[in-house]
């Protein structure tokens, strides 16, 4: 039997809608909180949660 857990949010800290199992491997993954409403990038290898940065969107200047 597979291990398998609940994702936490990594701005809150509360359980999300989403489960995985100790197989699975998610890349670019769009997690949205329902709680504190936030979207964040993650990675997930091996049940290891990795948050992407994305960058902040600069205004262009002519």
């Amino acid at each position: 039997m597979c291990k398998s857990e609940w994702i936490l949010c990594p701005v809150c800290g509360n359980k999300t809608r989403v489960k995985i199992r100790e197989d699975t491997v998610l890349e670019n993954f769009p997690l949205f909180c329902p709680k504190c409403k936030q979207e964040t990038i993650i990675s997930v290898n091996h049940l290891n949660l990795s948050v992407i940065k994305e960058p902040d969107a600069k205004t262009q200047s002519r």
